[in-house]
Order: structure tokens, then sequence, then C-alpha cells
């Protein structure tokens, strides 16, 4: 049948009806909201690049976890940006370690509260690349040990999942082995099993303070131009053992997120990342887009597309909408 029989505005005529027939729902149950960690008390420090977001001290990060909560919001992910720097990242694994002190106050404030836990160097070494450097280059198996110490700290100081992002080969067994071994078998590992060398981070590198001292990251992070091994690396990480997979970036690699959800059966999460955000605000503050519309659009393309889960900056902004 076709036209004049079938006529496709039928059930877009008014907005109940278009509510009840829509096909892809965006919940703040899918929403995970990244904050900043800093060493101090009362801060909170601007990041000129992503406006609304902020360095936070511990106490903020507290405020945040609770506003986010509030909303619906079942979970945030902690990056960290310690006082000290070294060239292996050693405070990563400080049973005093600044992610540490902030999941463990998020869990005596507000307990329900998912944590997650990213996984990396790169804001910890004074070289601001994701491993221990040698030759120049990032030393992948050296690292995977540190990245275990990592995780066995995050995870004993109250982190519900760890979250590795440094795309080291083998870092998901590594890891996975580690928290075994010290009877952390229940703390599941949400890897960042897709994540491309992209200019779209730029302004997560102010966040993080994480810029490299030399170099770049395409060694270890992919090449924006392959769809292929995107598959390879996400079929490594479950054989590891992993139980959520990530892509990242989002938006310009919507076309993985879908390959993952028709290749596994597991959770997929996305990111939407600094620089996607960045573009969405510097166009609404000129007066180029409706800045609601934009981001709803925005993250529905990324469930519509296949993702369980969306890392963004909105979370908690997005849930008080929906």
């Amino acid at each position: 049948m076709t036209f004049p029989l079938v006529r496709m505005r039928r059930l877009r005529r008014v907005d109940a009806l278009r509510r009840m027939v829509r096909e892809t729902q965006l919940s703040a149950d899918q929403l995970i909201q990244p904050l900043f960690a800093v060493p101090g008390q009362g801060i909170r420090k601007p990041i000129t690049s992503m406006p609304g977001v902020a360095q936070l001290s511990i106490d903020n990060i507290v405020r945040e976890g609770e506003k986010a909560f509030a909303a619906g919001v079942p979970a945030v992910i902690l990056f960290g940006i310690p006082d000290q720097k070294d060239a292996e990242g050693s405070s990563s694994w400080a049973a005093d370690g600044i992610v540490q002190l902030a999941t463990r106050a998020l869990k005596a404030e507000v307990p329900e509260l998912l944590v997650v836990a990213d996984l990396c160097f790169c804001e910890y070494t004074s070289h601001g690349h994701c491993g221990v450097i040698e030759h120049g280059d990032v030393h992948n198996d050296r690292t995977l040990h540190n990245l275990g110490k990592q995780a066995v700290s995050l995870a004993q100081a109250g982190c519900d999942i760890i979250a590795p992002s440094g795309m080291m080969d083998g870092m998901v067994g590594a890891i996975r082995k580690a928290l075994d071994e010290h009877a952390l078998i229940d703390t599941p590992i949400m890897s960042y099993s897709v994540k491309f060398a992209s200019a779209y981070y730029g302004p997560f590198r102010e966040a993080a303070e994480s810029t490299p001292s030399f170099g770049d990251r395409r060694t270890y992070q992919m090449d924006p131009g392959n769809r292929r091994e995107a598959l390879r690396e996400a079929r490594l990480d479950v054989e590891e053992g992993a139980d959520i997979l990530m892509v990242k970036p989002a938006l310009a690699y919507l076309d993985l997120i879908r390959d993952l959800r028709e290749n596994f059966e597991h959770p997929i999460a996305c990111y939407n990342v600094s620089g996607e955000m960045s573009m969405i605000e510097a166009a609404a503050q000129l007066g180029y887009l409706d800045r609601k519309r934009t981001i709803i659009e925005t993250l529905t393309s990324m469930r519509r597309a296949g993702a369980d889960l969306i890392l963004t900056y909105w979370a908690t902004e997005v849930a008080g909408w929906l």
C-alpha cells in the first residue's frame, strides 16, 4: 500500500501521538555525569572551553553528586587532577589519591550513587602520556602492571565500576586479573574499547590538565579512519573480560556504536566528549542553535545508534528535562 491509503503524517499530528510511537527513548537512567576532582576546599574552577563545567574540590564533588542523583542520574565518572605528578603517575594508585578520596566522600554522602573511575595516567604523569615512557613512547606492558595497581586501589576505595581509557593492548585482561587476585571479582570493567585519536578532545585537556608534553597519542589511540579495527579491539576486550564496551568520541562515530551494537550482546556505552559539547554550546551562545533541542537531538542520536549508556557533561541538566 502507498499514498493516499498510507499517510505517514497521521501519527505525527499531535505531541501525544508522536510520544506514543517514538522508537528511541532517552532516559536519565542511561546517563553518566563526568566530574573533575582537585585537591583543596571550596574550589570551583570553571573550564573556559567547556561552559558549565569546572574543576571541583571534593566538597563540591559531593554537592554535584547529590544534584545528579536527585535528578535521577545513576552514576558519575571521576577524573582526578593531583597536586603532584611524576613519570609513572604513582599518585593514581595511592590510598589517599584524589579520586580515592572523592569516592569515599561520595559513598559516605550519596551511597546509592554509582561511582565510575576513569583508569588512565595522563592526568597523573609529568609528561601527560597514558603510561610509562620508554624510548620516547608509552611502554605497553610496564603500563599494564601500573593499571592493575590503580584499578585495585580505586575498587578498594569504593569505586563501583572501573573504566580503563588508555588503549593499552591487554589492559582489560591485566585489570581483571589484578581485581580478581584481590577478591574484587564483583567489580565490573567498562572498557574504552574503541577510543580514537580525536581532535574532539581539545577542551578536555584543559579540564584534566593532561596535554602531552611531547608528541601525541596516535601510537595507542585508534586512527579515525578505521572501522574493522574497532571490531577487533572490542572483540579482544570481550575475550579479556570486559563487562561494558565504550566508543569514544560518540557523535562522529555513530556508525561504530551501531557496529558494536549489532556484533556484541554487551551493554554499549559512548562518550559525548568535550569537543562535541563545546561546539553546541558555542553555536547556542551565538544564537545559531536552539540549545535544549540540539542537546536532546544529539543524545537521542547516540541512543538510536545503539548506545545503552551515555557519558555526557549535560547529564544532570538533561535528566531534569526528561
